[in-house]
Protein backbone atom coordinates (compact mmCIF):
# COMPACT_ATOMS: atom_id res chain seq x y z
CA UNK A 1 0.00 0.00 0.00
CA UNK A 2 1.39 3.43 -1.19
CA UNK A 3 2.29 6.20 1.38
CA UNK A 4 -0.55 8.32 2.58
CA UNK A 5 -0.34 11.31 -0.05
CA UNK A 6 -2.23 13.52 2.78
CA UNK A 7 0.96 13.56 4.93
CA UNK A 8 4.31 14.58 3.21
CA UNK A 9 7.36 12.87 4.51
CA UNK A 10 9.61 15.88 4.59
CA UNK A 11 8.94 19.02 3.13
CA UNK A 12 11.97 21.21 1.86
CA UNK A 13 10.39 23.86 4.58
CA UNK A 14 11.18 21.03 7.01
CA UNK A 15 14.27 20.06 5.86
CA UNK A 16 15.32 23.89 6.44
CA UNK A 17 13.80 24.07 9.75
CA UNK A 18 15.95 20.86 10.53
CA UNK A 19 19.11 22.19 8.93
CA UNK A 20 18.30 26.06 10.72
CA UNK A 21 18.08 24.12 14.60
CA UNK A 22 21.40 21.77 13.47
CA UNK A 23 23.95 24.58 12.50
CA UNK A 24 22.39 26.69 15.42
CA UNK A 25 22.83 23.32 17.90
CA UNK A 26 26.56 23.70 16.52
CA UNK A 27 27.25 26.87 17.01
CA UNK A 28 25.48 26.47 20.20
CA UNK A 29 27.50 23.27 21.19
CA UNK A 30 30.47 23.02 19.25
CA UNK A 31 33.80 24.24 18.87
CA UNK A 32 35.75 26.25 16.01
CA UNK A 33 37.99 23.77 14.13
CA UNK A 34 40.19 24.89 11.03
CA UNK A 35 39.77 22.96 7.65
CA UNK A 36 42.59 22.30 5.78
CA UNK A 37 42.10 20.89 2.25
CA UNK A 38 45.02 19.15 0.78
CA UNK A 39 46.58 20.15 -2.76
CA UNK A 40 48.48 17.74 -4.90
CA UNK A 41 51.25 18.93 -5.70
CA UNK A 42 52.79 15.80 -7.54
CA UNK A 43 51.46 12.31 -7.92
CA UNK A 44 52.94 9.34 -9.32
CA UNK A 45 50.26 8.45 -12.19
CA UNK A 46 51.62 4.47 -12.23
CA UNK A 47 50.55 4.24 -8.80
CA UNK A 48 48.35 6.26 -8.03
CA UNK A 49 50.42 8.02 -4.78
CA UNK A 50 50.44 11.65 -3.56
CA UNK A 51 54.40 12.43 -3.23
CA UNK A 52 54.27 15.59 -2.42
CA UNK A 53 51.36 17.60 -1.55
CA UNK A 54 50.54 21.22 0.24
CA UNK A 55 48.32 22.84 3.03
CA UNK A 56 48.16 26.67 2.40
CA UNK A 57 44.33 27.18 2.69
CA UNK A 58 41.98 27.53 6.00
CA UNK A 59 38.66 27.97 6.41
CA UNK A 60 37.37 28.60 10.65
CA UNK A 61 34.04 26.29 10.84
CA UNK A 62 31.89 25.06 13.92
CA UNK A 63 32.02 21.35 14.54
CA UNK A 64 30.38 18.91 17.23
CA UNK A 65 33.11 16.73 18.85
CA UNK A 66 31.14 13.69 19.33
CA UNK A 67 34.20 11.83 21.26
CA UNK A 68 33.50 13.93 23.87
CA UNK A 69 34.91 12.07 26.31
CA UNK A 70 38.46 11.93 25.22
CA UNK A 71 40.17 10.84 22.33
CA UNK A 72 39.65 7.24 21.01
CA UNK A 73 41.53 4.39 18.86
CA UNK A 74 44.61 2.62 20.35
CA UNK A 75 45.94 5.68 22.45
CA UNK A 76 49.55 5.52 23.36
CA UNK A 77 51.43 2.73 21.73
CA UNK A 78 55.06 0.79 22.82
CA UNK A 79 55.82 -1.32 20.18
CA UNK A 80 59.31 -2.69 19.40
CA UNK A 81 59.15 -0.45 16.47
CA UNK A 82 58.64 2.96 18.90
CA UNK A 83 56.19 4.52 20.49
CA UNK A 84 53.17 5.94 18.24
CA UNK A 85 50.39 7.68 19.39
CA UNK A 86 47.29 6.56 17.72
CA UNK A 87 44.87 9.22 19.17
CA UNK A 88 41.78 9.51 17.07
CA UNK A 89 38.66 11.96 16.61
CA UNK A 90 35.19 12.17 15.07
CA UNK A 91 33.66 15.50 14.77
CA UNK A 92 30.77 16.33 13.47
CA UNK A 93 29.88 19.93 10.63
CA UNK A 94 26.83 21.27 8.73
CA UNK A 95 26.61 20.07 5.50
CA UNK A 96 24.91 23.07 4.15
CA UNK A 97 28.01 25.38 5.83
CA UNK A 98 30.35 22.95 4.15
CA UNK A 99 28.83 23.35 0.53
CA UNK A 100 28.15 27.06 0.95
CA UNK A 101 30.95 28.37 2.55
CA UNK A 102 34.07 26.18 2.33
CA UNK A 103 32.95 24.34 -1.60
CA UNK A 104 32.65 27.54 -4.05
CA UNK A 105 36.57 28.40 -2.43
CA UNK A 106 37.59 24.51 -3.59
CA UNK A 107 35.82 24.70 -6.71
CA UNK A 108 37.56 27.44 -7.81
CA UNK A 109 40.72 26.06 -7.62
CA UNK A 110 43.01 24.06 -9.98
CA UNK A 111 41.49 20.78 -10.76
CA UNK A 112 44.78 19.13 -11.17
CA UNK A 113 45.08 20.21 -6.69
CA UNK A 114 41.84 19.60 -5.92
CA UNK A 115 40.69 16.70 -6.84
CA UNK A 116 36.57 16.80 -5.29
CA UNK A 117 35.35 19.76 -4.15
CA UNK A 118 31.75 19.09 -3.27
CA UNK A 119 32.67 17.41 0.40
CA UNK A 120 35.12 16.65 2.87
CA UNK A 121 38.09 14.80 1.93
CA UNK A 122 39.82 11.95 3.15
CA UNK A 123 43.34 13.02 3.29
CA UNK A 124 42.48 16.68 4.04
CA UNK A 125 43.27 17.95 7.59
CA UNK A 126 41.68 19.64 10.82
CA UNK A 127 43.20 21.95 13.49
CA UNK A 128 41.66 20.86 16.74
CA UNK A 129 42.54 24.29 19.20
CA UNK A 130 41.51 22.08 22.50
CA UNK A 131 44.47 19.47 22.15
CA UNK A 132 46.51 22.27 19.67
CA UNK A 133 46.62 18.94 17.36
CA UNK A 134 46.32 18.70 13.78
CA UNK A 135 44.89 15.52 12.82
CA UNK A 136 44.07 13.61 9.25
CA UNK A 137 40.39 13.00 7.69
CA UNK A 138 40.59 9.28 7.23
CA UNK A 139 36.37 8.82 6.37
CA UNK A 140 33.16 11.44 5.88
CA UNK A 141 30.17 9.43 7.01
CA UNK A 142 27.39 11.28 5.26
CA UNK A 143 24.49 9.42 5.86
CA UNK A 144 24.41 9.53 9.81
CA UNK A 145 21.64 9.78 11.11
CA UNK A 146 20.19 8.25 8.39
CA UNK A 147 17.93 10.40 5.80
CA UNK A 148 15.93 12.21 8.62
CA UNK A 149 12.68 13.84 6.49
CA UNK A 150 14.71 12.53 3.20
CA UNK A 151 17.92 14.31 3.68
CA UNK A 152 21.22 14.02 5.20
CA UNK A 153 22.15 17.38 7.17
CA UNK A 154 25.62 16.63 8.76
CA UNK A 155 29.00 15.30 8.06
CA UNK A 156 30.68 12.64 10.36
CA UNK A 157 34.83 13.01 10.49
CA UNK A 158 36.62 10.64 11.66
CA UNK A 159 40.13 11.75 12.10
CA UNK A 160 43.66 9.82 13.33
CA UNK A 161 46.98 11.92 14.38
CA UNK A 162 48.37 13.47 11.36
CA UNK A 163 51.55 11.85 10.75
CA UNK A 164 53.50 14.32 8.94
CA UNK A 165 55.82 13.20 5.61
CA UNK A 166 57.59 16.44 5.06
CA UNK A 167 53.92 17.92 3.24
CA UNK A 168 54.46 21.71 3.27
CA UNK A 169 52.20 23.25 5.95
CA UNK A 170 51.86 26.52 5.43
CA UNK A 171 48.80 28.41 6.36
CA UNK A 172 50.02 31.75 7.36
CA UNK A 173 48.63 30.69 11.42
CA UNK A 174 51.58 30.29 12.90
CA UNK A 175 49.70 28.18 15.91
CA UNK A 176 48.93 25.63 12.64
CA UNK A 177 52.02 25.84 10.72
CA UNK A 178 54.86 25.35 13.81
CA UNK A 179 52.61 22.29 14.95
CA UNK A 180 55.41 20.46 12.75
CA UNK A 181 58.10 23.05 12.74
CA UNK A 182 60.63 19.99 14.19
CA UNK A 183 59.24 17.59 11.94
CA UNK A 184 59.95 15.61 8.89
CA UNK A 185 63.30 15.30 6.92
CA UNK A 186 65.35 18.14 8.24
CA UNK A 187 68.85 19.52 6.78
CA UNK A 188 70.84 21.61 8.52
CA UNK A 189 73.39 24.12 7.54
CA UNK A 190 76.22 26.23 9.10
CA UNK A 191 75.65 29.54 7.14
CA UNK A 192 78.43 31.86 7.10
CA UNK A 193 77.86 35.42 9.44
CA UNK A 194 80.73 37.31 9.09
CA UNK A 195 83.58 36.42 6.86
CA UNK A 196 87.03 37.77 7.58
CA UNK A 197 89.77 38.56 4.41
CA UNK A 198 92.67 36.65 4.92
CA UNK A 199 96.52 38.25 4.50
CA UNK A 200 99.89 37.46 3.89
CA UNK A 201 103.15 38.26 2.97
CA UNK A 202 105.74 37.38 0.63
CA UNK A 203 109.83 36.83 0.97
CA UNK A 204 112.27 37.34 -1.88
CA UNK A 205 115.59 36.20 -2.03
CA UNK A 206 118.00 34.78 -4.54
CA UNK A 207 120.05 31.22 -4.88
CA UNK A 208 116.50 29.26 -4.31
CA UNK A 209 114.73 26.23 -5.98
CA UNK A 210 113.48 27.43 -9.40
CA UNK A 211 111.12 24.39 -9.67
CA UNK A 212 110.21 20.98 -9.05
CA UNK A 213 110.26 18.35 -12.04
CA UNK A 214 108.24 14.98 -10.98
CA UNK A 215 109.95 12.40 -12.78
CA UNK A 216 108.02 9.61 -11.66
CA UNK A 217 104.52 9.55 -9.87
CA UNK A 218 104.98 5.81 -8.05
CA UNK A 219 102.11 4.08 -6.66
CA UNK A 220 100.72 2.00 -4.03
CA UNK A 221 101.00 4.83 -1.45
CA UNK A 222 98.17 4.87 0.93
CA UNK A 223 99.13 8.54 2.37
CA UNK A 224 101.70 11.29 1.25
CA UNK A 225 105.07 10.91 1.11
CA UNK A 226 107.60 12.72 2.87
CA UNK A 227 109.32 15.13 0.93
CA UNK A 228 113.38 16.39 1.65
CA UNK A 229 116.25 18.02 0.03
CA UNK A 230 119.56 16.18 0.86
CA UNK A 231 121.46 19.17 0.40
CA UNK A 232 121.56 22.32 2.79
CA UNK A 233 123.30 25.58 1.18
CA UNK A 234 126.28 26.76 2.78
CA UNK A 235 125.16 30.09 4.13
CA UNK A 236 121.08 30.19 3.71
CA UNK A 237 118.28 28.65 4.04
CA UNK A 238 116.56 24.58 3.11
CA UNK A 239 114.55 24.09 0.52
CA UNK A 240 111.24 22.48 2.50
CA UNK A 241 108.01 20.65 0.05
CA UNK A 242 105.00 18.39 0.39
CA UNK A 243 103.74 15.53 -2.09
CA UNK A 244 99.83 15.81 -2.73
CA UNK A 245 98.42 12.29 -4.16
CA UNK A 246 96.05 11.33 -5.95
CA UNK A 247 93.74 7.99 -7.00
CA UNK A 248 93.07 6.62 -10.35
CA UNK A 249 92.07 2.94 -11.14
CA UNK A 250 92.58 2.21 -7.24
CA UNK A 251 96.12 3.00 -7.80
CA UNK A 252 97.25 6.02 -5.37
CA UNK A 253 100.05 8.17 -6.92
CA UNK A 254 101.91 11.13 -6.67
CA UNK A 255 100.31 14.18 -8.28
CA UNK A 256 102.00 16.96 -7.51
CA UNK A 257 105.11 18.27 -5.33
CA UNK A 258 104.74 22.15 -3.80
CA UNK A 259 107.47 24.11 -2.22
CA UNK A 260 106.32 25.49 1.17
CA UNK A 261 110.10 27.21 0.90
CA UNK A 262 111.65 27.62 -1.59
CA UNK A 263 115.31 28.31 0.31
CA UNK A 264 117.84 30.43 -0.47
CA UNK A 265 121.70 30.57 -0.96
CA UNK A 266 121.54 27.30 -3.18
CA UNK A 267 124.93 27.37 -5.81
CA UNK A 268 124.56 23.64 -6.28
CA UNK A 269 121.50 21.70 -7.47
CA UNK A 270 119.84 19.58 -4.41
CA UNK A 271 118.74 15.98 -4.49
CA UNK A 272 115.38 15.46 -3.32
CA UNK A 273 114.81 12.11 -1.31
CA UNK A 274 111.28 10.95 -1.19
CA UNK A 275 110.61 8.40 1.25
CA UNK A 276 107.10 6.92 3.71
CA UNK A 277 103.82 6.93 2.60
CA UNK A 278 103.79 3.48 1.64
CA UNK A 279 104.10 3.72 -2.02
CA UNK A 280 107.24 2.97 -4.00
CA UNK A 281 108.39 4.45 -7.79
CA UNK A 282 108.47 8.32 -7.03
CA UNK A 283 110.97 10.36 -8.21
CA UNK A 284 111.86 14.11 -8.65
CA UNK A 285 114.97 16.69 -9.52
CA UNK A 286 114.78 20.07 -9.42
CA UNK A 287 116.37 23.28 -10.73
CA UNK A 288 117.73 26.60 -8.91
CA UNK A 289 118.27 30.27 -9.52
CA UNK A 290 121.38 32.34 -8.49
CA UNK A 291 121.07 35.25 -10.20
CA UNK A 292 117.42 37.13 -10.04
CA UNK A 293 115.42 36.89 -7.02
CA UNK A 294 112.29 34.80 -6.56
CA UNK A 295 109.33 34.46 -3.83
CA UNK A 296 110.47 31.82 -1.85
CA UNK A 297 108.15 31.88 1.22
CA UNK A 298 104.47 33.24 2.06
CA UNK A 299 103.27 32.98 5.52
CA UNK A 300 99.67 33.72 6.60
CA UNK A 301 99.32 36.40 8.34
CA UNK A 302 95.40 36.60 9.66
CA UNK A 303 94.03 33.15 8.12
CA UNK A 304 90.39 35.36 7.71
CA UNK A 305 87.25 33.29 8.21
CA UNK A 306 83.83 31.66 6.25
CA UNK A 307 86.19 29.87 3.45
CA UNK A 308 84.18 27.58 2.31
CA UNK A 309 85.50 26.98 -1.10
CA UNK A 310 89.63 27.47 -1.74
CA UNK A 311 89.96 31.47 -2.30
CA UNK A 312 92.34 32.47 -5.04
CA UNK A 313 95.85 34.18 -4.23
CA UNK A 314 97.25 36.81 -6.45
CA UNK A 315 100.98 37.88 -5.95
CA UNK A 316 101.93 41.09 -7.39
CA UNK A 317 104.22 40.87 -10.99
CA UNK A 318 108.08 41.56 -10.90
CA UNK A 319 108.47 44.90 -10.73
CA UNK A 320 111.92 45.49 -12.35
CA UNK A 321 113.07 44.06 -15.33
CA UNK A 322 116.71 44.44 -17.72
CA UNK A 323 118.92 47.43 -17.39
CA UNK A 324 121.61 49.18 -19.40
CA UNK A 325 124.00 51.94 -19.61
CA UNK A 326 124.74 54.32 -22.31
CA UNK A 327 128.31 55.28 -23.52
CA UNK A 328 128.81 58.44 -25.68
CA UNK A 329 131.77 59.10 -28.54
CA UNK A 330 133.40 61.61 -30.77
CA UNK A 331 129.97 64.10 -32.05
CA UNK A 332 127.29 63.27 -29.32
CA UNK A 333 126.83 59.73 -30.52
CA UNK A 334 126.00 56.57 -28.66
CA UNK A 335 128.82 54.05 -29.30
CA UNK A 336 128.08 51.17 -26.78
CA UNK A 337 125.14 49.94 -25.03
CA UNK A 338 126.13 47.73 -21.73
CA UNK A 339 124.05 45.48 -19.73
CA UNK A 340 123.56 45.69 -16.18
CA UNK A 341 120.90 43.35 -15.51
CA UNK A 342 119.98 40.66 -18.22
CA UNK A 343 116.23 40.30 -16.51
CA UNK A 344 114.44 37.25 -16.86
CA UNK A 345 111.17 35.19 -18.46
CA UNK A 346 110.93 37.93 -21.00
CA UNK A 347 109.03 35.94 -24.30
CA UNK A 348 109.12 38.55 -26.56
CA UNK A 349 112.10 41.00 -27.42
CA UNK A 350 111.51 44.56 -25.39
CA UNK A 351 111.40 47.84 -26.33
CA UNK A 352 114.61 49.51 -25.59
CA UNK A 353 114.22 52.97 -25.48
CA UNK A 354 117.31 55.85 -25.39
CA UNK A 355 116.52 59.18 -23.94
CA UNK A 356 116.43 62.25 -25.92
CA UNK A 357 119.44 64.83 -26.70
CA UNK A 358 119.37 67.98 -24.25
CA UNK A 359 120.00 70.40 -26.84
CA UNK A 360 119.56 69.94 -31.18
CA UNK A 361 120.73 66.23 -32.06
CA UNK A 362 118.61 62.78 -32.96
CA UNK A 363 117.99 59.90 -30.41
CA UNK A 364 119.85 57.00 -30.80
CA UNK A 365 117.73 53.77 -31.14
CA UNK A 366 118.13 49.92 -30.10
CA UNK A 367 116.83 46.56 -30.29
CA UNK A 368 116.78 43.95 -27.86
CA UNK A 369 117.94 40.17 -28.62
CA UNK A 370 116.63 37.30 -26.07
CA UNK A 371 119.10 34.87 -24.93
CA UNK A 372 118.78 31.39 -22.84
CA UNK A 373 116.09 31.40 -19.85
CA UNK A 374 114.63 34.30 -21.18
CA UNK A 375 117.06 37.07 -20.58
CA UNK A 376 118.51 39.42 -22.66
CA UNK A 377 121.24 38.88 -24.32
CA UNK A 378 122.47 41.50 -25.80
CA UNK A 379 121.55 45.38 -27.19
CA UNK A 380 122.37 46.16 -31.02
CA UNK A 381 122.31 49.95 -31.67
CA UNK A 382 120.41 50.38 -34.84
CA UNK A 383 120.97 54.40 -34.65
CA UNK A 384 123.95 56.24 -32.85
CA UNK A 385 121.39 59.48 -32.62
CA UNK A 386 123.55 62.48 -32.37
CA UNK A 387 123.99 65.76 -29.84
CA UNK A 388 124.04 63.86 -26.61
CA UNK A 389 126.97 66.11 -24.37
CA UNK A 390 126.03 63.34 -21.58
CA UNK A 391 125.57 59.62 -21.57
CA UNK A 392 121.65 59.00 -21.64
CA UNK A 393 119.69 56.94 -19.84
CA UNK A 394 118.82 53.63 -21.52
CA UNK A 395 115.14 51.93 -20.92
CA UNK A 396 114.25 48.37 -21.54
CA UNK A 397 110.65 47.98 -20.69
CA UNK A 398 109.50 45.23 -18.40
CA UNK A 399 105.32 45.45 -19.46
CA UNK A 400 103.69 42.38 -18.70
CA UNK A 401 102.97 42.12 -23.26
CA UNK A 402 106.58 41.46 -23.41
CA UNK A 403 107.14 38.83 -20.32
CA UNK A 404 106.18 35.18 -19.75
CA UNK A 405 103.46 35.34 -17.31
CA UNK A 406 103.81 31.14 -16.53
CA UNK A 407 107.62 32.26 -15.44
CA UNK A 408 107.95 35.59 -14.32
CA UNK A 409 105.12 35.94 -11.85
CA UNK A 410 105.04 33.61 -8.35
CA UNK A 411 101.65 31.39 -8.30
CA UNK A 412 100.59 30.38 -5.20
CA UNK A 413 97.82 28.28 -4.13
CA UNK A 414 95.82 28.45 -0.30
CA UNK A 415 94.77 25.95 1.81
CA UNK A 416 91.93 25.87 4.04
CA UNK A 417 91.02 23.92 7.26
CA UNK A 418 88.12 22.23 8.47
CA UNK A 419 87.39 25.48 10.30
CA UNK A 420 87.04 27.45 7.07
CA UNK A 421 90.30 29.78 7.72
CA UNK A 422 93.12 29.82 5.48
CA UNK A 423 96.09 27.73 7.02
CA UNK A 424 98.65 27.92 4.66
CA UNK A 425 100.17 29.10 0.96
CA UNK A 426 101.71 26.54 -0.98
CA UNK A 427 104.25 28.05 -3.82
CA UNK A 428 103.43 26.29 -7.51
CA UNK A 429 105.94 29.30 -9.01
CA UNK A 430 108.41 31.05 -7.15
CA UNK A 431 108.62 33.80 -10.17
CA UNK A 432 112.16 35.79 -11.00
CA UNK A 433 113.15 39.27 -11.43
CA UNK A 434 111.47 40.49 -8.46
CA UNK A 435 113.03 43.62 -6.98
CA UNK A 436 111.60 43.74 -3.77
CA UNK A 437 108.99 41.41 -2.51
CA UNK A 438 105.54 41.71 -3.74
CA UNK A 439 102.09 41.93 -2.63
CA UNK A 440 99.64 38.91 -1.74
CA UNK A 441 96.25 39.39 -2.24
CA UNK A 442 93.47 36.62 -1.22
CA UNK A 443 90.33 36.84 -2.49
CA UNK A 444 87.27 37.42 -0.21
CA UNK A 445 85.23 34.79 1.37
CA UNK A 446 82.12 33.97 -0.30
CA UNK A 447 80.58 36.45 2.08
CA UNK A 448 81.81 38.83 3.97
CA UNK A 449 78.63 39.68 6.08
CA UNK A 450 75.37 38.03 6.27
CA UNK A 451 72.27 40.15 6.44
CA UNK A 452 68.19 40.15 7.56
CA UNK A 453 66.60 36.94 9.43
CA UNK A 454 65.24 34.08 7.67
CA UNK A 455 61.22 33.43 8.07
CA UNK A 456 59.84 30.05 9.13
CA UNK A 457 58.29 28.33 6.32
CA UNK A 458 59.51 31.03 3.30
CA UNK A 459 61.42 29.43 0.66
CA UNK A 460 65.32 30.07 0.43
CA UNK A 461 67.14 29.91 -3.14
CA UNK A 462 70.73 28.75 -3.57
CA UNK A 463 72.67 31.38 -5.81
CA UNK A 464 74.75 28.95 -7.87
CA UNK A 465 72.83 25.54 -7.96
CA UNK A 466 69.38 27.18 -8.09
CA UNK A 467 68.71 24.67 -4.82
CA UNK A 468 65.27 25.58 -3.50
CA UNK A 469 63.84 24.45 0.09
CA UNK A 470 61.89 25.46 2.84
CA UNK A 471 63.17 27.48 6.14
CA UNK A 472 62.48 25.23 9.29
CA UNK A 473 64.28 27.22 11.68
CA UNK A 474 66.73 29.83 11.79
CA UNK A 475 68.91 30.50 14.76
CA UNK A 476 70.76 34.11 14.15
CA UNK A 477 73.45 33.55 16.95
CA UNK A 478 74.88 30.33 15.53
CA UNK A 479 73.90 30.95 11.97
CA UNK A 480 72.48 27.68 11.80
CA UNK A 481 69.81 27.08 9.31
CA UNK A 482 67.57 24.24 9.56
CA UNK A 483 65.29 23.47 6.36
CA UNK A 484 63.22 21.08 4.52
CA UNK A 485 61.55 20.18 1.32
CA UNK A 486 64.88 20.44 -0.27
CA UNK A 487 64.81 20.17 -4.06
CA UNK A 488 68.86 20.08 -5.38
CA UNK A 489 71.64 20.03 -4.11
CA UNK A 490 73.52 23.23 -1.81
CA UNK A 491 77.11 23.96 -2.63
CA UNK A 492 79.44 25.17 -0.10
CA UNK A 493 80.33 28.81 -0.91
CA UNK A 494 76.86 30.10 -2.61
CA UNK A 495 74.61 32.17 -0.80
CA UNK A 496 71.05 31.55 -0.05
CA UNK A 497 68.77 34.53 -0.75
CA UNK A 498 65.18 34.02 0.89
CA UNK A 499 62.14 34.76 -1.05
CA UNK A 500 60.22 36.82 1.49
CA UNK A 501 62.30 38.51 4.00
CA UNK A 502 65.52 38.33 1.77
CA UNK A 503 67.90 37.38 3.95
CA UNK A 504 71.18 36.48 2.53
CA UNK A 505 74.12 34.20 4.01
CA UNK A 506 77.10 32.14 2.18
CA UNK A 507 76.49 28.27 2.77
CA UNK A 508 79.72 27.08 4.99
CA UNK A 509 79.07 23.48 5.50
CA UNK A 510 76.54 20.66 5.93
CA UNK A 511 76.36 19.41 9.55
CA UNK A 512 73.54 16.59 9.55
CA UNK A 513 70.87 15.16 8.03
CA UNK A 514 68.19 14.07 10.44
CA UNK A 515 64.48 12.30 10.42
CA UNK A 516 62.28 14.07 13.45
CA UNK A 517 58.88 12.63 14.05
CA UNK A 518 57.46 13.03 17.61
CA UNK A 519 55.14 10.23 17.26
CA UNK A 520 57.97 7.88 17.31
CA UNK A 521 61.01 7.58 19.93
CA UNK A 522 62.95 4.52 18.64
CA UNK A 523 66.19 5.48 19.12
CA UNK A 524 65.51 6.66 22.92
CA UNK A 525 63.73 3.54 23.67
CA UNK A 526 66.34 1.62 22.33
CA UNK A 527 68.82 3.68 24.10
CA UNK A 528 67.03 2.84 27.25
CA UNK A 529 66.15 -0.83 26.54
CA UNK A 530 70.07 -1.24 26.41
CA UNK A 531 70.62 0.20 29.81
CA UNK A 532 68.16 -2.40 31.41
CA UNK A 533 68.39 -5.40 29.38
CA UNK A 534 72.07 -7.13 27.92
CA UNK A 535 71.82 -9.14 24.98
CA UNK A 536 75.71 -8.99 24.15
CA UNK A 537 76.23 -12.44 25.95
CA UNK A 538 73.38 -14.29 26.22
CA UNK A 539 69.35 -14.19 25.62
CA UNK A 540 68.17 -12.88 29.49
CA UNK A 541 65.09 -14.11 28.53
CA UNK A 542 66.27 -18.20 28.36
CA UNK A 543 66.90 -20.54 24.93
CA UNK A 544 64.22 -21.85 22.77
Amino acid sequence: MALNPFFLQGTQSEQRLVQDLINEHLRFHGVDITYIPRKVLNQDTILNEVELSQFDDNYVLEAYINTFEGHTGAGDILTKFGMSLRDELTVTISKERFEDFISPFLDASDDAEIALATRPREGDLIYFPLGQRLFEVKFVEHEDPFYQLGKNYVYQLKCELFEYEDEVIDTSIDEIDTQVQEEGYITTLQLIGIGVTATATSVINTGYVREVFLNNDGSGYTSAPIIQFDESPVSGGTATAVAITTSKGGVTSVKEILLTNAGFGYTSIPNIQIYSGGGTGVAATCSIETTQNGVISIAVNDGGSGYSSVPTVTIGAPSAGAAATSTIGLGGTITQLTLTNPGAAYAVAPTVTIADPAGIGSTATATATIGAGGTIASLTITSPGSGYAVAPIVTISNDDQFKDPTLATAVGRAEISSGNIVTAIRILNTGIGYASAPTVTISDPPLVAGIGTYQFNEIVTGSRSGTTARVKEWDADTNILKITNVDGTFTNGETLVGAASSATYAVDFHTNDDTYDKYTDNDEIETEADLILDFTESNPFGNY
